[in-house]
């Protein structure tokens, strides 16, 4: 099977790429540029691309972003501190981000003639993120059905969409990922900050996994302490 994948250049895509570049044919990877405070990501996710030696697309969608208003991830609002199960974390939706990246990562595939997009969402996501659940990966594969009939049949893979992140670094570990080539924090720092909920659930994920965290946290140790006022 010839496969894109939706690559942010975080822990989980990263992961992802190269268990499919293991299981398939990997032709690409997608990421996009959608003003994101924390763009230093796509830094991460071109040298993901570059290791596995296929071709890696940047899609600017820094105009689409800036009208993506109300989110701390596009607007000037502070990211907040926390376990991404908090209340707090809402703040770091960005209105249909995945249904706006997954279409054009779609239209992609079809000029390239690849089989699957591939997406690294998972279960951790479900409570803040609903595009990141079942229901719109189901309905979504649906519609590109219908966008492309006749045309391409292109399927969307979420090998990881019932599945916690500490599950990833394990399949991670398996896929021999580069854990500390990849980006996580939401405030872009030169460091990960440790507090954001990406950082919590990445500390968190590697704890239950049972595998040794190579990343440098600003506060190593906070991770426990917004666990515990996880819900």
């Amino acid at each position: 099977m010839k496969v894109i994948v939706v690559c942010s250049g975080g822990l989980d895509s990263v992961s992802l790429a190269h268990k499919m570049a293991a299981e398939h044919e990997l032709l690409g990877l997608v990421s996009f540029d959608y003003g994101q405070r924390h763009k230093k990501e796509l830094h991460f996710a071109a040298a993901c691309a570059q290791r596995l030696g296929v071709k890696h697309h940047i899609i600017d969608m820094a105009d689409i972003g800036r009208n993506l208003t109300g989110s701390a991830l596009t607007d000037n609002l502070a990211v907040p501190d926390g376990h991404y199960a908090e209340e707090t974390m809402r703040i770091t939706v960005v209105p249909n981000r995945n249904a706006i990246m997954l279409a054009i990562a779609f239209g992609v595939a079809v000029s390239n003639k690849a089989d699957a997009v591939a997406t690294a969402v998972h279960g951790g996501d479900h409570f803040i993120y609903p595009d990141c659940r079942p229901g719109f990966i189901e309905a979504f594969q649906v519609m590109q059905n219908q966008a492309t009939e006749g045309y391409a049949s292109v399927k969307l893979l979420a090998p990881y969409v019932h599945e916690p992140k500490s599950f990833i670094v394990t399949d991670g570990v398996k896929y021999q990922t580069p854990f500390g080539e990849t980006w996580s924090c939401y405030k872009g720092g030169e460091r990960h900050c440790g507090r954001c909920g990406t950082c919590v659930e990445r500390r968190e994920a590697f704890y239950l996994a049972g595998v040794v965290d190579p990343t440098d946290y600003q506060d190593k140790d906070f991770w426990r302490e917004a666990i515990l006022r996880k819900p």
